[in-house]
């Protein structure tokens, strides 16, 4: 879904012209996962000045997996994305990405979840065994999976993955095709809608995973090294924009509808509300505290995701996250 820059090759952004009115920074930045509610507020951000107002010309780009967002910067295609932290952490203690840093929390708390639909037979983790499960191709859901499954006493050997790309997540469910899904839990009025209204059964992976973080915004290691006002400026026109989607989450809806017509404003209003108080728990709006980031690492390796190694300062800026 990534798409060509707005910017050049090179992985800085273009700064001003000679002479005359100091020109905007342009940069590219990559959505989380397409255009819905959890993506709102970079659009909002755009659509009332924030980013302007910071000096920033930004060019909002629908992103894909983790991985892909990932890919993205490391390329030089973007230089700021939104993706799930928990994710990416993983793939950085697996050595596969490292420059990149985490500038700020948007969720305060992983949002995957195990949904299926209500009468399905799936009420607990144990039931998941012997079904078909449904998730985005290369999305965090299964990355963390294999943690969640350890300790919720579920057999990952019995379970049937069935990949698909995140629109057609609750036409899956919806049809049969599988059982359940594992996916981002504001994601539910979508589902339901999908499934002509029937309700669904939500378990958290939170439940069994505590102290891990959502998504979050990122940047490359050398922007956060060499730019690191542009970083702040970028990350304080985005949580401006975040702080008024979650407190207008209908007109949010209809400005990313405006801004990506394929939008369900119905379900952006839906996730919107739903993750508020995801976004709103913790300490400040985008805050991360290293003693959680370090027990979120400390997670992850005793569920056995990745290996020793892995510092909070290898995969966030302390110097660059909002104060509490």
């Amino acid at each position: 879904m990534i798409g060509a820059a707005g910017c050049s090759s090179d992985s800085e952004p273009e700064s001003a012209a000679a002479g005359g009115e100091k020109a905007l920074d342009k940069v590219t930045y990559l959505t989380a996962f397409g255009a819905v509610g959890r993506d709102a507020f970079a659009f909002v951000a755009q659509e009332k000045g924030y980013f302007k107002e910071a000096g920033i010309d930004v060019t909002i780009q629908l992103g894909a997996a983790t991985g892909e967002n990932l890919k993205g910067l490391a390329s030089g295609q973007a230089q700021f994305a939104q993706l799930d932290l928990i994710g990416a952490w993983i793939l950085a203690g697996k050595g596969e990405y490292k420059d990149f840093r985490t500038i700020a929390a948007i969720h305060q708390q992983t949002l995957v979840s195990i949904v299926a639909l209500d009468g399905s037979g799936i009420s607990a983790p144990k039931d998941l065994e012997g079904k078909k499960l449904g998730a985005a191709t290369g999305s965090v859901n299964q990355l963390l999976f294999p943690g969640y499954a350890k300790l919720a006493g579920i057999d990952a050997t019995k379970i049937q993955w069935v990949n698909a790309q995140p629109a057609q997540l609750p036409a899956l469910l919806a049809g049969g095709q599988v059982q359940a899904l594992s996916t981002f839990l504001i994601g539910v009025k979508g589902i339901e809608k999908a499934a002509g209204g029937k309700k669904t059964v939500v378990l958290p992976y939170s439940k069994y995973l505590g102290d891990l973080y959502g998504n979050g915004l990122i940047t490359t290691a050398k922007i956060a090294k060499e730019n690191p006002e542009l970083a702040k400026r970028f990350r304080d026109a985005a949580l401006k924009g975040l702080q008024y989607t979650i407190d207008h989450p209908d007109e949010a809806a209809q400005i990313l509808k405006k801004a990506q017509p394929a939008a369900d404003v119905t379900a952006a209003v839906g996730e919107i509300t739903l993750m508020k108080p995801y976004v709103t728990s913790g300490s400040g709006l985008g805050v991360m505290e290293q003693e959680r980031v370090a027990r979120a690492i400390a997670t992850l390796q005793a569920s056995e995701l990745i290996p020793a190694g892995l510092t909070p300062d290898s995969v966030v800026d302390f110097s660059l996250t909002p104060k509490a």
